[in-house]
C-alpha cells in the first residue's frame, strides 16, 4: 500500500489542510516532536493557517530519535489524527508541519534555524524530566545529565534549555530580537519555570546574555489538554482503512481539545483562536485546574490500574469503586482552587469523568504512569501543603501518594528519572513504617510534607489498607 504523501488521492470525509502548503514558510520550531504536539499544538495551527494564512509553518524538532524524522519525510510532513468517540471515528489529515529535524543528525541545522529571523516563536513538549529542574530551589539540577552537559559545552547542546540559550545567543549576536520560548508541558507557571532555567544557563556562560533574555524576551505559560494514547499497530490499521494509504505516524485522540495561552509574544503568533484557543492575561487558574483536577485524577488511576491489572484508564473508571475515589479526589482538590474564569468546575469534572470513559480512547495505564517523581509533585503534593498550611488533614492527597508508592513497591518495571533510588526506597520498606526510605530520598517530597508525622501516618496508614 503507498505512503501518505501529497499527492495521495484520499476519499471523502477526510479533513485536510485548508490552505496553500506549498506556499507555507516555517515560523515556528517546536522541540519534542512526539505524539502530543502532533494532535495539539500542530492541530490549533493547522486551524490557524486555514483561518488566517501566514509564514507559521512549523519544523519539528526530535532532540533524541530520528523515526518520527525519517517518517515526516517520507510523507511529505503530513500525518492523520483521528478523533474517536462513541459517535465514531474522524480523520483529519494534518498539514502545519513543513519539515522534521533530529537533534541526533541535524544539530547546527536546528541551531541555524533558532538564529534565523523566520523563526519567531519556539514552542516545547519534552515532557517535565527534560528541562533538569531542581525541585528543592526551582533552578538547574545541575547534575541532570543534558544540563551538565550544557554548562560543559554550551555551543554544542544536547538538553531543551541548551537549545534555547544557544539559540537566543546566537540571536543577540545577530542583533535580532529574540524569539518566544512558549512551553507547553505540564509545569505549573510552565512559562516562569523555563525562563528561570534559562536565564541561569544563560549566566553561567555569559552574564550580558543573561540580562539580554530578562530584557528582551518573552516566556508566556500555557496549559495545554488532550488525551492522545501512544499509536499502536491498530491505530495504524485504522488509518489504512480510513484513508486508503498507509500513514505510520497516524494517531488516536479524543474530541476534547484545550490550550490556554498568556498572550505576550516579541514578534507576533499564528490565529490560534481559530481552532479554539483562549487568550489570557495569567494561565495560572486555568493550569492548577488541569493539574489538579485532571493529571492528578490520571495519576491515581494509572497507578491503580497498574496494581490491578487494568490496562487501559477506561477500564479503571469503570469500577465502581475507583469511579467514587476520583470523584473523592476531585472534590477535595476544589477546595484548593481559585475561581476559573470562564469554567463552570461542576460541569469540568463531569466532562473529565466522560473523557476518561471514553471507549475510543485506548490510553494504557502504563504510559500515564510514567515520571510519577516529576508529575506528583505539582499534582498531589503542592496541594497537600496548601491544605495542611490552612489546618486541613489533606487526607485526599495522603491516600494518591499511598497508591503511588504501594505501585512502587509491587510492580518490578517502572519508568522513572529516579527509578533505581525509587526501588531501593522500596526495598527498604519496612511494614511499621513502609513509607519512610521514600520521604528520605532528597527532594521527592516536600520539606513540609516530611516534616508533618500526622500526613505521614496517614500515607502509612492508606498503604497498609492498599
Amino acid at each position: 500500500m503507498p505512503r501518505l504523501s501529497a499527492s495521495s488521492i484520499l476519499p471523502e470525509g477526510i479533513t485536510r489542510p485548508g490552505f496553500d502548503r506549498q506556499a507555507l514558510k516555517p515560523g515556528i520550531l517546536h522541540l519534542g516532536l512526539g505524539a502530543f504536539h502532533r494532535a495539539h499544538q500542530a492541530v490549533y495551527t493547522d486551524a490557524a493557517l486555514g483561518e488566517d494564512f501566514g509564514a507559521w509553518g512549523i519544523v519539528g524538532v526530535s532532540l533524541r530519535s530520528v523515526d518520527v524524522v525519517h517518517d515526516l519525510a517520507a510523507q511529505d510532513g503530513l500525518y492523520s489524527v483521528i478523533t474517536r468517540s462513541a459517535a465514531g471515528d474522524r480523520p483529519q489529515v494534518v498539514g502545519s508541519i513543513v519539515k522534521g529535524l533530529s537533534g541526533a543528525e541535524n544539530r547546527e541545522e536546528i541551531l541555524a534555524l533558532m538564529a534565523d529571523p523566520a523563526i519567531r516563536i519556539v514552542t516545547m513538549t519534552v515532557t517535565e524530566k527534560a528541562y533538569g529542574l531542581d525541585p528543592a530551589t526551582g533552578g538547574l539540577d545541575r547534575n541532570h545529565p543534558a544540563v551538565a552537559a550544557d554548562l560543559a559545552a554550551p555551543q554544542a547542546p544536547v538538553g531543551v534549555v541548551g537549545y534555547i540559550v544557544e539559540g537566543l545567543a546566537r540571536r543577540r549576536d545577530a542583533g535580532l530580537s529574540p524569539f518566544t520560548v512558549l512551553c507547553c508541558d505540564n509545569l505549573p507557571t510552565n512559562g516562569r519555570i523555563v525562563r528561570r532555567l534559562v536565564i541561569e544557563m544563560a549566566g553561567a556562560r555569559d552574564p550580558a546574555l543573561a540580562n539580554w533574555i530578562a530584557g528582551e524576551g518573552a516566556f508566556p505559560s500555557s496549559m495545554v489538554d488532550r488525551i492522545v494514547p501512544a499509536a499502536t499497530e491498530e491505530t495504524r490499521a485504522r488509518a489504512r482503512n480510513l484513508l486508503g494509504v498507509e500513514d505510520r505516524l497516524a494517531l488516536d485522540t479524543e474530541p476534547f481539545m484545550q490550550w490556554v495561552i498568556e498572550d505576550h509574544f516579541t514578534l507576533g503568533r499564528p490565529r490560534w483562536e481559530a481552532g479554539g484557543a483562549l487568550f489570557v492575561d495569567d494561565v495560572e487558574p486555568y493550569e492548577k485546574m488541569k493539574l489538579r483536577l485532571l493529571n492528578g485524577s490520571h495519576s491515581m488511576m494509572a497507578y491503580l490500574g497498574q496494581m490491578k491489572g487494568l490496562t487501559y484508564i477506561r477500564d479503571v473508571i469503570a469500577v465502581p469503586e475507583y469511579h467514587d475515589a476520583v470523584r473523592r479526589h476531585m472534590a477535595a482538590v476544589l477546595e484548593t482552587l481559585d475561581p476559573v474564569p470562564g469554567v463552570d468546575l461542576a460541569a469540568y469534572q463531569d466532562q473529565l469523568i466522560a473523557r476518561f470513559s471514553n471507549p475510543g480512547v485506548a490510553h494504557l495505564t502504563r504510559q500515564v504512569a510514567m515520571d510519577g517523581s516529576q508529575k506528583l509533585p505539582p499534582r498531589i503534593m503542592t496541594p497537600a501543603v496548601e491544605e495542611l498550611s490552612r489546618g486541613k488533614d489533606a487526607s485526599a492527597f495522603a491516600y494518591v501518594a499511598a497508591v503511588w508508592l504501594a505501585y512502587l513497591m509491587r510492580v518490578d518495571d517502572i519508568n522513572d528519572p529516579r527509578a533505581a533510588e525509587l526501588k531501593a526506597a522500596a526495598a527498604r520498606s519496612t511494614p511499621d513504617d513502609p513509607s519512610a526510605p521514600f520521604f528520605e530520598l532528597p527532594g521527592l517530597f516536600p520539606q513540609p510534607l516530611v516534616k508533618n508525622r500526622a500526613w505521614r501516618d496517614l500515607v502509612n496508614a492508606e498503604i497498609a489498607r492498599l
